[in-house]
């Protein structure tokens, strides 16, 4: 019998199911939350230790940003792969990826409030809306925030299943917005291979994404 990819569970003895056995084995979630603490100890170590090259500075403001973007990424594809892999185990690390993903773009916006601005809140307030790639990233910031707040099991109950669902489908709009950040960050060094990279994988998710909410929408279509 055939089964399906989006629906079937790894047989047993299979490599998918001893995969999930282990993400769901206790250790699983200790090991991933320092894979994704293990970024940002790296860059203060390397800041402690004036590894980061002739600007710091600026190091800090690129990788934060570089890991922000990579952890996106991981956040959108944890659904896909749990679906053709058949490793319902990779639910557990969504909340985890997408929290990384926030703290990442948070200490971004650090960064660049900080070593730009100066701390500076009026010339931050006045910089924002006058470079358009600061704006962009400032807004999926924001977008990013409510999705954070409420990424707890309260939160749902709270909300309700459908309303939750509705506001964290928002992480859409955050994927675009961060592309396009990066895009126009990379324009002034006409710089465009990482953005292309970036670009294609975030296309690939969110057109899985739309292709699976097509097809059942396509069907119920009557027939002519």
């Amino acid at each position: 019998m055939v089964l399906n990819a989006a629906t079937a569970r790894a047989a047993p003895g299979t490599l998918a199911a001893r995969v999930n056995r282990w993400l769901l084995a206790g250790v699983a979630k200790p090991v991933a939350f320092g894979l994704g603490l293990l970024p940002a100890v790296w860059l203060v170590s390397a800041a402690a230790l004036n590894l980061l090259g002739a600007n710091p500075a600026e190091a800090l403001e690129r990788a934060t940003g570089d890991w922000a973007l990579r952890l996106l990424c991981v956040t959108l594809a944890i659904t896909p792969a749990r679906t053709v892999c058949a490793l319902p185990g990779l639910a557990r690390f969504r909340r985890m990826a997408g929290l990384f993903t926030y703290f990442y773009a948070a200490l971004h916006l650090l960064a660049y409030s900080w070593f730009d601005m100066g701390f500076e809140l009026a010339d931050i307030a006045k910089d924002i809306p006058k470079r358009p790639f600061i704006l962009v990233g400032f807004t999926a910031m924001v977008l990013m925030t409510p999705l954070a707040l409420t990424s707890f099991n309260r939160a749902i109950k709270a909300l309700g299943a459908r309303h939750w669902q509705r506001l964290h489908r928002l992480v859409y709009a955050v994927a675009v917005l961060a592309i396009v950040h990066f895009f126009w960050m990379r324009a002034a060094k006409h710089n465009f291979a990482e953005v292309a990279v970036y670009a294609t994988v975030l296309a690939l998710l969110l057109g899985w994404r739309l292709v699976r909410w097509w097809r059942p929408q396509r069907a119920q279509m009557p027939a002519r």
